[in-house]
């Protein structure tokens, strides 16, 4: 490392004026690389997504449908002969000359598309495949729908489509904006920790790694997809990461310049500071490289794309952060308003008293996580219920309108049955017949004229009576698929459940292998950056445990309710995003070590020259507590950012990763971790000689 900063501090200009090139060339195509993310979250090969590639090539439909809520005027049923043709052309009207396929009353005279009282009626309008970032059909749906109900006639359309974009109010702040509100955050943490000019060198850090990525990311786009939410971690994650690598380099460059030149403690910053971040790096590119063992093709863009985000930031804080720290630093950092090589006094006077009360400190930071990690026992990932994602506007009031009509939110996630046909064959009528009478179906609608008859097929409409994502859902589910089983006429059941489902075993049937290779591989890499088998054993398994505290809080905070409503102003979700617990995992794994490295180094380094283990870890939390808890602020002023976006799932990603990284840097890394060090002695050091020459684990040198 010392070798490599040498190197970048004699060609200093050659090193600025490559970063400047990237910069520019990043923030001049940051759109175009948008522009080209993909926006799907398909399943090939699985036989839920199978079925769905049939229906849209047969009847160019799929997804859940836009759901039109008709009222007669006062005194006249919507089964009157005049209604049911209001109820015909409003059902004409949103087929938008048939691209649409439209179930309802006029054609399939199913009595439980009546709601309560008689004067309302419900439609299912299918549209072409959707995907997010294209248009939501339901203000086109809407539209056609109005110009043809007569005077006293009454809409309101909801669906999880129109749902999802806030009920009908769409917005979001966008990723550069959210990245903005991030930086403010960050830029009054980082005054408080420096006190001086300086804190703008991490900033400048992160503004050169976020549109440097970027422009990897465009070079991806060119060789395979890349999924759009990438474009939120790049812009949020990436900023944190970026300003906690330059954070902990220009904290140890401030120690180091009270008693060498600037240039020298550049050298040594990074012979200590900066070995840190790069095994940082390497642990969260480990999480998220992990990503492609999974069969999600989505996934695999998120870990190849994500990878990125912790590569680009170290590289900018091994060779353009060098160059910053020696030619402006001297200059940033002249009027400060404190010592830059004091350790933090009340961070000293933790570690003392943590040592002292080592057995208390430990069994409190147990059972905090302990508290913690309970509820996520309860976990349960599929598709958030629809009151979770708008809490106002149309959408809202149409699923409002559905309850009070006695309809329930199931219908919200039909199941289309694909079933073979030949002309004049009664087999969809027989097949509609038997689902409907399946326990937890509300109905089954039998195929009603040619748009839902075509090449030699029909469609069943099956409406079940509990939201896929909701408790029994997936029973329902189970239950239409168990008995399709066996039927010669049935050729595939799609929907959102089944997807669902498929999406659940494809992601989580191999977590078992995820975890146990991303444990060995990180345990591995830290067994060389502590020199130490118990210490890397130990920052393993506590990063387990903050994973599961972060997942007891989004299961108390979004599953169960506490929170959603105070918080977002959101119904609980009932269940979580099937692929967020996963994401969550591979960035928290890896973004959670970072504050065990930068601690554990700082003791090691200390134990190196006193052999004191107690005061290697009153020095260690005493150089770094400071420094974690406000690197850990940062993190979360990102993620809060990110939970600005008008998207359910990204703010219950958001607040899964900001709950992990507040656990790990207050109840681990700063309680359980010194305790833990404290107890076991010398025990923390051992190391033996013949593993430390093959994973050449040595100390660093100036």
């Amino acid at each position: 490392m010392a070798e490599l900063t040498r190197l970048v501090l004699r060609h200093k200009r050659l090193v600025v004026a490559l970063w400047l090139i990237l910069v520019v060339a990043g923030g001049s195509t940051a759109s175009l690389t948008t522009s080209r993310l993909a926006k799907t979250f398909s399943l090939p090969g699985a036989a839920a997504f199978r079925a769905d590639a049939r229906i849209v090539s047969l009847y160019g439909v799929d997804g859940d449908p836009v759901i039109p809520v008709l009222t007669a005027p006062a005194g006249t049923s919507v089964t009157s002969p005049a209604a049911t043709v209001v109820v015909g052309d409003a059902a004409s009207a949103a087929s938008l000359d048939g691209r649409f396929r439209v179930v309802g009353w006029a054609t399939s005279h199913n009595p439980l598309l009546l709601m309560r009282g008689g004067r309302s009626t419900y439609l299912l309008v299918f549209s072409p495949p959707q995907g997010f970032g294209t248009a939501d059909p339901t203000p086109v749906v809407t539209a056609a729908v109005r110009r043809v109900l007569p005077a006293g006639w009454h809409e309101a359309t909801t669906g999880t489509l129109a749902l999802q974009a806030g009920g009908g109010t769409g917005g979001g702040n966008g990723v550069l904006v959210e990245a903005l509100l991030g930086s403010i955050g960050a830029l009054v943490i980082l005054a408080v920790v420096f006190a001086s000019f300086l804190a703008v060198l991490p900033l400048v850090i992160a503004a050169a790694a976020i549109p440097t990525t970027f422009l990897l990311l465009l070079g991806l786009t060119g060789i395979t997809s890349i999924n759009f939410v990438v474009q939120f971690l790049v812009g949020l994650v990436g900023l944190g990461v970026a300003i906690d690598y330059a954070l902990l380099v220009t904290t140890r460059w401030r120690e180091e310049s009270v008693r060498r030149s600037a240039e020298e403690a550049v050298v040594v910053a990074m012979a200590t500071a900066g070995r840190s971040v790069v095994f940082s790096g390497l642990t969260v590119a480990i999480g998220l490289l992990s990503l492609i063992i999974l069969p999600v093709p989505f996934l695999h863009s998120m870990g190849i794309g994500g990878v990125l985000i912790p590569l680009v930031s170290v590289a900018a804080a091994v060779t353009l952060l060098p160059v910053c720290l020696a030619t402006l630093g001297p200059t940033l950092d002249r009027h400060r308003l404190r010592r830059p090589d004091s350790a933090s006094p009340p961070w000293m006077r933790w570690g003392r008293f943590v040592t002292r009360h080592r057995g208390a400190a430990a069994v409190l930071g147990g059972l905090t996580m302990v508290a913690l990690i309970l509820p996520a026992t309860r976990l349960s990932v599929g598709q958030p219920v629809a009151a979770s994602l708008s809490s106002s506007g149309p959408a809202s009031r149409g699923l409002a309108a559905l309850s009070a009509g006695g309809i329930p939110a199931g219908i919200l996630n039909p199941m289309q049955v694909l079933v073979s046909e030949p002309a004049g064959s009664p087999a969809a009528a027989a097949v509609a017949d038997r689902f409907a009478r399946l326990p937890g179906v509300w109905t089954a609608i039998a195929p009603a004229g040619a748009a839902d008859a075509r090449g030699g097929t029909a469609l069943v409409t099956v409406l079940p009576r509990v939201e896929s994502g909701a408790r029994g859902g997936d029973a329902v589910v189970a239950q239409v698929r168990a008995a399709a089983v066996g039927d010669p006429a049935v050729l595939g059941v799609s929907g959102s459940g089944p997807d669902t489902i498929d999406f659940d075993h494809a992601i989580y049937g191999r977590f078992w292998l995820l975890l146990l290779l991303v444990s060995l591989l990180t345990f591995m890499v830290l067994v060389r950056a502590f020199r130490s088998l118990l210490l890397a054993a130990k920052a393993v398994i506590l990063n387990l445990a903050s994973l599961g505290a972060a997942y007891g809080v989004l299961v108390l905070v979004w599953q169960d309710g506490y929170g959603s409503r105070l918080l977002f102003g959101l119904a609980p979700t009932g269940s979580l995003t099937n692929w967020v617990p996963i994401v969550v995992f591979a960035f928290l794994f890896g973004l959670a070590i970072d504050y065990e490295v930068f601690i554990l180094t700082r003791m090691r380094e200390s134990w190196d020259s006193t052999g004191d283990t107690s005061k290697a870890v009153i020095d260690g939390i005493g150089r770094t507590g400071r420094l974690v808890t406000s690197a850990a602020l940062i993190l979360t002023f990102a993620f809060v950012s990110m939970a600005t976006a008008p998207l359910t799932f990204l703010k219950v990603l958001a607040t899964g990763l900001a709950a992990g990284i507040l656990v790990d840097a207050f109840v681990v890394r700063c309680l359980l971790v010194p305790a833990l060090v404290s107890l076991l002695g010398r025990w923390n050091w051992f190391l033996p000689a013949s593993l430390g020459r093959l994973l050449r684990a040595r100390a660093p040198t100036t």
